[in-house]
């Protein structure tokens, strides 16, 4: 680009189920719940993002918030373009008239279909971008938490995110064996506000049901550094009064078990069709995990315990997607697994 580069902008999108990041020039500029609020009467957005969560379960008949992904793709491409586009524009400089043409790479499940796939394109077409280049989350989580992807070497990435649990295992710049299931982040969300109606008779949202997650979240009934019980109130199913409940870190991972149980088959089913020198590669480097669901208390040790390999927690894996799809940005032309539209 040289000479001509301020003419245009190149970002790297995680568009996520829970959350969306935009990175420019190696700084996260945008970080955000994927939310919008809208107007019914005017079909308008009037909120985005952490604005509209704050908006979520508490709004009035004239407002709606939407979520516009669902385990890990598009279900509405109408409020994905709106959340895109506002989000571009949040990330813009103060004060900046000119818009240079956009350079994105965006990052998508691997189990993503054509159509998904197109759907992506066609979003980031529509929001202005010239150029656009997909890329699996996966192999961006690799990239991101600095593994050789293009080495004749094997590794295993498994990303939880709020949608769509990945597992691959990675060589040569390639994905040999992957496996992509829709049960996540969203799904133990889901899990613990069933619990909370099944066992204490509590009806909750989705927001409480998240804090219940990052304050007494766990993949395992023991832990050895246990979290205090995290106090939860709210109307009683019967009555409609008030309760307050302790809620232990044991009840939540008997909550989550059987989502899980659903994670460890996809790895084992990956592990399965995993060449076994790739196999032998992976038992001496271990397995990588990245996305919020490597946050959960116990399961980096819980997949040890099931696999028989050693697990490790990414350095940052939140943000693992996001930084590995801005390093495949700068890399547009040696990397060629990038899919461009």
């Amino acid at each position: 680009m040289g000479l001509f580069s301020f003419l245009i902008r190149e970002l790297a999108i995680d568009l996520g189920t829970a959350n969306t990041i935009i990175m420019e020039n190696d700084k996260i500029v945008v970080d955000e719940p994927s939310i919008i609020a809208r107007d019914l009467k005017s079909g308008k957005m009037v909120a985005i993002g952490r604005k509209a969560q704050q908006m979520h379960g508490r709004t009035h008949d004239n407002i709606i918030t939407i979520r516009p992904l669902k385990d890990g793709v598009i279900a509405d491409f109408e409020a994905t373009e709106e959340m895109i586009r506002g989000m571009i524009n949040m990330s813009r400089k103060k004060g900046q008239i000119f818009s240079p043409s956009l350079r994105v790479v965006v990052g998508i499940p691997s189990g993503s279909t054509e159509v998904e796939r197109r759907a992506v394109r066609n979003s980031a077409e529509h929001c202005g971008a010239k150029e656009v280049y997909l890329i699996y989350e996966p192999m961006a989580a690799a990239v991101g938490i600095g593994l050789d992807v293009e080495a004749p070497e094997g590794n295993m990435v498994i990303d939880i995110g709020g949608g769509t649990s990945e597992i691959a295992v990675i060589s040569l710049g390639g994905i040999v064996a992957h496996k992509s299931i829709r049960v996540a982040g969203d799904e133990f969300t889901s899990d613990i506000r069933e619990h909370m109606r099944k066992v204490h008779n509590i009806r909750i949202f989705e927001r409480t049901a998240e804090e219940i997650k990052k304050n007494v979240g766990s993949a395992l009934a023991s832990l050895d550094n246990p979290p205090p019980d995290y106090v939860v109130r709210g109307p009683h199913q019967m009555t409609a009064l008030p309760v307050e409940i302790p809620v232990t870190y044991q009840e939540v991972a008997q909550s989550l078990d059987k989502s899980i149980v659903k994670i460890e088959s996809a790895v084992m089913e990956v592990l399965e069709n995993t060449p076994p020198e790739l196999y032998a590669d992976i038992y001496k480097n271990g397995i990588n995990l990245t996305g919020g669901g490597a946050l959960l208390r116990g399961l980096d040790k819980r997949l040890s315990e099931k696999t028989k390999l050693p697990v490790r927690v990414a350095e940052d894996p939140l943000h693992a997607v996001a930084h590995g799809t801005f390093i495949s940005l700068k890399n547009v032309d040696k990397f060629p697994f990038l899919m461009r539209s």
